[in-house]
């Protein structure tokens, strides 16, 4: 084990696979199969701390996923809610098989709605795909039947009192997202 976890930590706790020797891969399956690293997905696998932070290595784990929803709306401090999983959007034609821990909800979305808005932020130390924090406005207006109109409220609310809010780009988004109505609605009403 001591061996598999010099490997590990290489990589904050996560470790590929692939490129590695057989015996090196033969000490990884055996350490999952002991209990002391949990398999993520074929060929990648985590310690228990690398799993235990508050955030992990999104593109490990879903390649190519965007960080969204309620996982974004608390890494940019809109809402007080915390999430249960990490929300993943992803192309509405992958298939992705996802591990049981940690918890992962994947959105599936359609182009050219999956790629408006995508960022990259260091998070914790993780190079992550996110979208930005007008996109995520914008995400809570639409969902605002599915997530409750008080947390929709808190998100624009806490948006709007933002130093460093961009209203002509929240607008475009909203218009791109067919939300820009609904949008003004509340714009109008707050003003």
């Amino acid at each position: 084990m001591k061996q598999v976890n010099s490997i590990l930590n290489e990589d904050r706790g996560f470790i590929s696979t692939r490129g590695m020797s057989d015996s090196e891969r033969r000490l990884v399956y055996e350490a999952a199969e002991d209990g002391g690293i949990y398999k993520i997905r074929n060929g990648v696998y985590a310690t228990p701390d690398a799993l235990a932070d508050t955030m992990v290595d999104i593109e490990k784990v879903v390649p190519n996923g965007i960080l969204c929803w309620w996982s974004a709306w608390n890494i940019y401090g809109l809402t007080t809610q915390i999430p249960n999983a990490y929300y993943v959007a992803i192309d509405a034609k992958r298939k992705v098989r996802l591990p049981s821990y940690p918890e992962f909800q994947l959105v599936y979305q359609a182009n050219p709605r999956l790629s408006i808005g995508v960022t990259e932020r260091d998070i914790e130390g993780y190079r992550v795909r996110i979208y930005d924090i007008e996109r995520c406005v914008c995400d809570a207006i639409r969902l605002r039947n599915k997530i409750g109109i008080d947390v929709m409220a808190e998100i624009l609310r806490t948006y709007l009192a933002r130093p460093d809010r961009y209203i002509s780009k929240l607008m475009s988004y909203a218009q791109r997202l067919r939300v820009a109505n609904i949008l003004n609605t509340y714009l109008e009403v707050w003003q």
